[in-house]
């Protein structure tokens, strides 16, 4: 019984429309989630499990990590205008609500600085729980 309860809850409430949503964004992964997938699903690497198009409240995060309550998003050029920075930043406002910490990075960040990225949130992962 108490895993349906913490299963449901790394959802926080999210509705039928954001479930399938993500669904859909799933399937179609940009290339630059697609190359950051390919680490964050290596467990060998982070040590902990993200899930990729994860539904939170009307959110969906690129990648998360309930068990640090840690998102990773990747944002590309559209997410570069004054408008979508604001929307961002409300985002990261109503997701902080939950305790979840957000980390941000660019398609370039990721096609060019992969393993710094890598390292980044490596950091991060140990300040949030020191192995």
């Amino acid at each position: 019984m108490k895993s349906r309860v913490i299963e449901r809850n790394m959802f926080y409430a999210a509705s039928r429309n954001t479930f399938e949503m993500a669904h859909a964004l799933r399937k179609n992964m940009t290339d630059a989630e697609k190359i950051l997938w390919k680490r964050l699903k290596d467990k060998r690497i982070f040590k902990v499990k993200f899930r990729r198009q994860h539904p939170v409240d009307i959110f969906v995060l690129d990648f998360y990590c309930h068990e640090l309550k840690l998102a990773i998003e990747v944002d590309g050029e559209i997410h570069l205008s004054t408008e979508a920075r604001e929307y961002d930043e409300g985002r990261t406002y109503e997701l902080e609500k939950y305790g979840i910490k957000i980390l941000r990075f660019t398609n370039e960040q990721i096609f060019e600085n992969l393993d710094e990225v890598q390292v980044y949130i490596l950091k991060i992962i140990n300040d949030i729980a020191p192995l």
